[in-house]
Order: C-alpha cells, then sequence, then structure tokens
C-alpha cells in the first residue's frame, strides 16, 4: 500500500472514531472543544469532518507556544516555568481554560513531543500529555508513542478521540 493510500485509510478510521464522539456527544445534549498542541488543531480537524459536527462542536485552540497557553487558556507561567508544557498539570490546565473559555461540557487537551527533535531527559520524542474535562471532572492519561513525527501525531488524535470516548456516557 502507498503512503497516500495508508494515510486516507488512517483518515478514515480516525474520522468514524470521531463520529462515535460526535453521537455520544448529540445524544447526551454535550457540546466539545479541543485545546492541542503536538497535534496542530488535528484533533479539532477530524471532529468538524464529520457532517453535523455544528451540532456538538464549540471551537478548537491550537495553542502550540507556551504563550498562547498562558493568554488563551489561562496556563499560568509558573506552571509552565516549572514543570513545562508537557506534563500532566499542564494539560488539565489547558482541558478546564478550554472547557471554561468555550463554555463546553468537554474538552480534550494534548500536549507532547512528536519529534524529531524536542525530547528532554525523562520526555523523550512520543510522549504526549492527555486531559480530558467531562461535566466538569478533569482525568489525564500519559502515553509513549513509537515512530516518526507522522505516527506520532496521528496516534495522539486517536487516543484523544478514544479517551474522550471512553469518558462520555453512553446513554442508549
Amino acid at each position: 500500500m502507498d503512503d497516500n493510500a495508508v494515510a486516507l485509510k488512517d483518515e478514515v478510521q480516525l474520522t468514524d472514531l470521531a463520529a462515535q464522539v460526535g453521537d455520544r456527544l448529540r445524544r447526551q445534549g454535550w457540546r466539545v472543544t479541543t485545546a492541542e498542541s503536538c497535534t496542530g488543531g488535528g484533533i479539532a480537524y477530524l471532529l468538524t469532518s464529520v457532517a453535523g459536527s455544528s451540532d456538538w462542536f464549540e471551537e478548537g485552540f491550537v495553542t502550540y507556544a507556551n504563550r498562547a497557553k498562558r493568554e488563551r487558556l489561562g496556563v499560568p507561567p509558573s506552571l509552565l516555568a516549572g514543570v513545562g508544557a508537557v506534563s500532566q498539570a499542564t494539560v488539565e490546565a489547558m482541558a478546564e481554560g478550554a472547557s471554561r473559555q468555550a463554555q463546553a461540557q468537554c474538552a480534550i487537551a494534548v500536549s507532547g513531543i512528536a519529534g524529531p527533535g524536542g525530547a528532554v531527559p525523562g520526555k523523550p520524542v512520543g510522549t504526549v500529555w492527555f486531559a480530558w474535562c467531562v461535566g466538569g471532572h478533569v482525568q489525564s492519561e500519559c502515553f509513549t508513542f513509537p515512530g516518526d513525527r507522522r505516527s506520532v501525531r496521528l496516534q495522539a488524535m486517536a487516543q484523544g478521540l478514544k479517551g474522550l470516548l471512553s469518558r462520555l456516557p453512553n446513554l442508549i
């Protein structure tokens, strides 16, 4: 399979996952926002690729720079200086800030090191922190994904969606 076919297959699978998220949000009557760093808006792109997403997608924040995390999401400068952008505390603050700013019941936040550079001691390339704010409750997880920059970003987008899906009520 050539690279274009692989990319199309990846996007179709990720869009299907986004559609599942959208279905749950619609049934719950909730809206979602994203706060993304290493995925560069990829999760918002996937969510808005779903027809009818205007019913449940509020807005997305691409806060790649620390200044943007501070100014757009209210992440405290002391937090960024102390633990860095790729940390549990930072993504939790991003998720809370995005949910508050967008007035959405759900938020997905992601910050990581997609590579090829950027690794620091204790945070290798592929380290990605996630936080999900659902109904005012925040949960976070860290993953280390293998592969090149594209692969890390795709895996991060998938995990962000899967993490939200697993935390949403499953109304019938």
